[in-house]
């Protein structure tokens, strides 16, 4: 397993080695033991598994305030996905800033994105799947969440926004500014 360290301490990307023959391929995709040679030391409580049918789909930007936050391992096991992590940690150097990175089932990335910060995606293929583990439950009274398309972020999303599919839920979600955390 390849892990690279990203421009924001903490996020880290994976990349694990793939092994192919006529067969197809093998992939150890997580292994404990590599995260934890990264510093990434906590357990798993849920997986959750999300699929979305159009390409161009965006969900986010979530997260979970304290006590409940939540650190992240995503990858995507069908179609490909613009993954984008956000610190929101009012006390860090790089609060607003963010890293984005492509997942897809062909390059078997993953992305380790620690708690304090808010996650999203736009789907780049149409019947997206992704897979993704949490360090907390889910606990909605925590649940929050900043605007996808805030200026302030400066994601370079690869959908136009008024092509974007959201939910009302996430059209309706406060600017980084405005954000009460």
């Amino acid at each position: 397993m390849n892990i690279e360290r990203t421009v924001i301490p903490g996020v880290l990307i994976l990349r694990p080695r793939k092994f192919e023959d006529a067969r197809g391929f093998f992939a150890p995709v997580f292994r404990e033991s590599d995260l934890q040679a990264a510093g990434v030391a906590h357990g798993w409580v849920q997986e959750n598994q999300s699929l979305s049918v159009r390409k161009g789909t965006v969900r986010g930007m979530h997260f979970q305030k304290p006590p409940f936050v939540q650190a992240k391992l995503v990858r995507v096991v069908r179609g490909a996905a613009l993954d984008v992590c956000v610190d929101i940690r009012r006390d860090s150097p790089s609060f607003g800033r963010h890293v984005a990175v492509e997942l897809s089932a062909d390059n078997l990335t993953s992305i380790y994105i620690p708690a304090g910060f808010a996650h999203g995606f736009c789907t780049l293929a149409p019947d997206c799947e992704i897979l993704y583990k949490v360090s907390s439950g889910y606990a909605p009274e925590a649940e929050g969440g900043v605007r996808w398309n805030d200026p302030a972020l400066g994601i370079a999303w690869p959908i136009a926004e008024e092509e974007a599919m959201l939910s009302d839920r996430d059209r309706q979600l406060p600017s980084l500014a405005d954000l009460a955390l």
